[in-house]
C-alpha cells in the first residue's frame, strides 16, 4: 500500500456487489480497499446498514472511479452475451 489518503466512493450492500466493483476498479490499474461493519461481516449480514460495504480508493483516482461505478450501475456493462457459449 502507499501513503495516499483514500476516500470512499460507493456504499453498497453486500459483499458481492462490492467485489464486483472491486473487480472494475482493479482492472483499471486502480487499487482498491473493501471497508465493512465489524460484526456485520461476523453475522455474514448482506442488507441493513450492518450489511454496508464501503469500496475505498486512493484520492487521486477518486473521480475516475466515480465514473466507472455510475456507468456500472447505468448497466454500461451488462451484456446479452452468454458467455458460456460456443459456436
Amino acid at each position: 500500500m502507499t501513503n495516499s489518503k483514500w476516500e470512499t466512493v460507493a456504499e453498497v450492500y453486500g459483499e458481492l456487489e462490492a467485489e464486483i466493483i472491486r473487480g472494475l476498479l482493479q482492472a483499471e490499474g486502480i487499487s482498491v480497499m473493501l471497508s465493512k461493519e465489524g460484526a456485520g461481516q461476523a453475522l455474514g449480514l448482506q442488507v441493513g446498514k450492518m450489511g454496508e460495504v464501503q469500496v475505498l480508493v486512493p484520492t487521486e483516482n477518486a473521480e475516475n472511479s466515480r465514473s466507472i461505478i455510475d456507468d456500472y450501475f447505468a448497466g454500461k456493462f451488462d451484456t446479452d452475451e452468454d458467455p458460456s457459449a460456443t459456436e
